[in-house]
């Protein structure tokens, strides 16, 4: 897509957004509140996100005793969540990486780096997302930066503003020269709700009449039904159909295999053969020999007897 019509379709989305959902101020939080709240808020709700938050502050005695909880144990917190168990694991890790980094949990520090700088440094802690990133170069920093979860790059798939391996990277040119900096939050904060919606109902008709009256051609874009099974069955079909072709290719290896062994019985019947042809000769030279062998005994003995008794 053009720069020109993307920033025709943003400034129209903006509008829209506007008349459906209410734009959402981010409450006033420490650098790292912020960030937790970011790894919360990815794919879920703001009334989720700060109702989590609400539990660990008042849950734990403080985010030390957050930090050696098992994901388990803070997944069970955050049932309200799009993926609670990856989410608790990513607020794990990320209080882990500032925690062996700074040696504390703080990090208002990064505040009075250069922005480039400290969104190269957060984006380096592990569980730190790309989206808990832009939320708090947004918030905490000082730039301009739309978040972007899976349920917003999904939105903007599906209204033709970014194109399929703009969505599957993550990454939306333009998307931060078409809406102002002091729009940046609002807009944010209405695509993210938007996002959420598209995640949790994509069949619902609320939600798919509202992306046709932005863009017409999104209904090609909006989750299929039953596209999985769809997938499946002519795969499906072609197993069976490939499965007379396997029965008349069969009777060839069979038959293989009776020829191979029928090769195999014509060795062990050589040696029957070979013992009845070898008994007839053996036998003949056994009863020869035999004979010669009776009438040799026989002379030795008249021998005997002539030499014992003589005439």
């Amino acid at each position: 897509m053009g720069t020109s019509n993307r920033a025709a379709l943003l400034t129209k989305t903006h509008k829209a957004l506007k008349k459906r959902y209410t734009p959402i101020t981010p409450a006033e939080r420490p650098l790292l509140g912020q960030l937790l709240l970011a790894l919360c808020l990815e794919n879920s709700s703001y009334e989720a996100a700060e109702k989590v938050m609400a539990e660990l502050e008042g849950g734990f005695f403080d985010l030390n005793e957050v930090r050696v909880s098992t994901v388990t144990e803070l997944a069970e917190l955050m049932p309200a969540l799009h993926d609670a168990k990856q989410q608790a694991a990513n607020l794990k890790r990320a209080l882990q990486s500032v925690f062996e980094s700074t040696y504390s949990f703080d990090l208002e520090g990064m505040k009075k780096k250069n922005l480039g700088q400290a969104v190269k440094e957060l984006g380096k802690l592990p569980g730190v997302t790309p989206f808990a990133v832009a939320y708090v170069t947004q918030t905490s920093l000082g730039g301009h930066s739309i978040p972007l979860d899976r349920g917003a790059l999904a939105a903007l798939f599906v209204l033709g503003i970014a194109a399929e391996r703009e969505a599957m990277s993550g990454t939306v040119p333009g998307v931060e020269r078409a809406i102002a900096k002091n729009k940046g939050v609002e807009f944010g904060s209405l695509l993210h709700q938007l996002g959420v919606d598209l995640l949790a109902k994509p069949f619902s008709n609320d939600v798919r009449e509202f992306f046709t009256s932005i863009a017409a051609d999104a209904k090609e874009r909006l989750p299929k039904r039953g596209a999985k099974k769809a997938a499946a069955a002519p795969v499906k079909a072609k197993a069976k159909e490939d499965k007379p072709a396997a029965t008349t290719v069969k009777p060839a290896p069979s038959a293989a295999k009776k020829t191979g062994k029928a090769k195999a019985e014509a060795p062990a019947k050589k040696p029957a053969a070979t013992k009845r042809g070898g008994g007839k000769p053996g036998g003949g030279k056994s009863e020869k020999g035999g004979g010669k062998s009776t009438g040799s005994s026989r002379t030795s003995g008249s021998k005997r007897l002539a030499k014992s008794k003589p005439r």
